[in-house]
């Protein structure tokens, strides 16, 4: 068995998949030590989900792009070996990140109320919280390429929401995606439409700017709605484990 094992490890290792599956070995590992192998499965199953909406939309657009990579705690990625020429391709490549992602949580949640699943409505919940974080309107979050084709101006709107949520619940991925967010940031400041090359770059019509703005808005509206509603279906389940706990000490 252990050399089926090593020819498997062999054989992947001058694969294009080792990387992702070494990555995400690493990363269920990981997550298993602190919140259970279950959960640490789900949520890396999210994530190779909503990378795959990318890994999808890129090729469709037939762009070459890497597979899935991850970082515990931190991001999972897929690489761009080809820069996308224009805002409305970048967008639909961003968007169908979220798309994907949320279809899984969506699964995940209805899977938990029908078989009662708690760890799995955890899942979902984490589900919907990465991918409304990811619509934040700024680079180098999905968000920020999503908006770029409406207008990079937007990507302003981002650093007061990165601000409140530095202040209210501070994390180094935040920090860090503030400060990869900085250049960006000084480009939305400095941006001019009438320039050529912007002229070039985001060219697109009304109608897609319409269309795209749409989605954007609509699937934010969603994934607050979920989030919040299932962390207040994790707390009435937190709260009746705690009552049964109580009643069966009394």
């Amino acid at each position: 068995m252990s050399r089926i094992f090593l020819l498997i490890l062999a054989g992947l290792k001058f694969s294009k998949l080792f990387g992702t599956v070494a990555t995400m070995l690493i990363a269920v590992g990981v997550y298993a030590i602190a919140f259970g192998w279950r959960y640490a499965v789900g949520i890396v199953a999210m994530l190779f989900l909503h990378e795959m909406g990318h890994y999808i939309a890129a090729r469709q657009r037939g762009l070459r792009v890497g597979l899935p990579m991850f970082i515990p705690f931190a991001f999972a990625w897929v690489k761009l070996e080809d820069t996308p020429h224009d805002a409305e391709t970048d967008a639909y490549i961003a968007l169908a990140g979220p798309m994907l992602g949320t279809v899984a949580a969506i699964g995940a949640y209805f899977l938990a109320r029908e078989h009662g699943t708690h760890w799995l409505l955890a899942v979902a919940y984490t589900g919907f919280l990465i991918n409304l974080i990811n619509m934040i309107p700024l680079p180098p979050l999905d968000g920020g390429r999503i908006t770029a084709v409406l207008s990079p101006r937007i990507w302003l709107l981002g650093v007061p929401i990165i601000g409140v949520l530095l202040w209210l619940h501070f994390s180094m991925i935040l920090l860090l995606v503030a400060i990869l967010a900085f250049p960006h940031v000084v480009t939305a400041f400095n941006f001019d439409k009438n320039h050529p090359a912007n002229q070039q770059y985001f060219a697109v019509s009304p109608r897609v700017r319409w269309e795209y703005g749409l989605l954007y808005v609509g699937l934010i509206a969603f994934l607050a709605y979920m989030t919040n509603s299932v962390d207040s279906q994790l707390h009435g389940i937190s709260r009746q484990d705690t009552e049964q706990t109580g009643s069966g000490n009394v």
